[in-house]
């Protein structure tokens, strides 16, 4: 078992990624991804991330889909509730040669508008189900806070692994975001799938994906959001509503146009994405996303 193999080999299954394909390898072993701490494995490169070929429609006809009303702004939520984020300053964009476009990040073509005008999207695509991106999430939450003041946090749900329960995390996502109470779930919502496992799709006590009558439903998810002041029949039937059908939607399209192959990818202002893997690793995520918000901010 994972917890079994010494700290580097598990750091470096905690960066692989979570792909489209249904039978990857890393399916069900990343099921026992350590819980993500403080501190990732910032210089070792994850070696782990896979990059297999989209299934869903190409990026080309997806392109029509509509601006990106699937995506949401999460405020992160390690610091205090009552401490606003201050204001960073916009770091000067500065090519070294560094950032190799078609290496480290990749061209998004075309572009896909943004939602937030006059601010630069970052954006993050993920899946609760996903331990790879609860791996990464901590340093999202890194990232949401080192973004300048010309720039906004997004998050993007996927939904393309139905077979670990994904478009229920989707829709618990989008329901969240809906009644207003994402922003304060948001980290709790991988503790509840990943520590807890009250959420969880996957065996508490062995690897591999529980049956599937015993997976948790948008009722259970209903239960868990009642923490935070949500009445859980509100919760199901706003789940179950035609707006948040039609997020779901334009949230599965936003992500074909982007050429998303793998969770979590990181998008910035629609024009560029990059996974851990291409960036080199955690602490170079961050890197590389401030550098991609600086490069859009001086229009290169």
């Amino acid at each position: 078992m994972l917890k079994r193999l010494p700290f580097l080999c598990a750091a470096l299954l905690a960066l692989a990624a979570c792909s489209h394909d249904s039978n990857s390898d890393n399916s069900a072993a990343e099921a026992t991804a350590p819980a993500v701490t403080s501190t990732a494995p910032a210089a070792t490169a994850p070696a782990g991330t896979v990059s297999s070929p989209a299934t869903a429609s190409t990026a080309a006809a997806a392109s029509t889909a509509a601006a990106p009303a699937g995506s949401a702004s999460v405020a992160p939520t390690e610091a205090p509730a009552d401490t606003a984020k201050p204001a960073v300053a916009a770091a000067l964009f500065v090519d070294t040669g560094k950032w190799v476009e078609g290496k480290n990040y990749f061209r998004i073509d075309p572009a896909q508008p943004t939602s937030h005008p006059g601010k630069i999207e970052v954006t993050e695509v993920f899946s609760y189900g996903c331990p790879a991106c609860n791996a990464f999430h901590s340093t999202v939450d890194r990232i949401a806070k080192s973004l300048p003041s010309d720039a906004v946090m997004n998050y993007l749900a996927a939904s393309f692994r139905p077979d670990e329960n994904w478009p229920m995390y989707q829709r618990a996502f989008y329901t969240a975001q809906a009644l207003g109470v994402v922003d304060k779930s948001h980290d709790a919502m991988y503790d509840a799938v990943w520590k807890s496992k009250e959420l969880s799709t996957y065996n508490a006590t062995s690897s591999g994906l529980k049956p599937q009558e015993a997976w948790p439903t948008i009722e259970d998810a209903a239960k868990f959001y009642a923490k935070y002041g949500v009445d859980p029949k509100e919760f199901v039937a706003v789940a179950n509503s035609f707006s948040v059908n039609t997020q779901m939607k334009r949230a599965d399209d936003l992500m074909k146009a982007y050429g998303v192959e793998s969770t979590p990818t990181m998008i910035v202002n629609g024009k560029y994405r990059f996974t851990a893997g291409d960036a080199g690793g955690y602490a170079q995520s961050i890197e590389l996303t401030l550098w991609l918000v600086s490069k859009e901010a001086a229009g290169k």
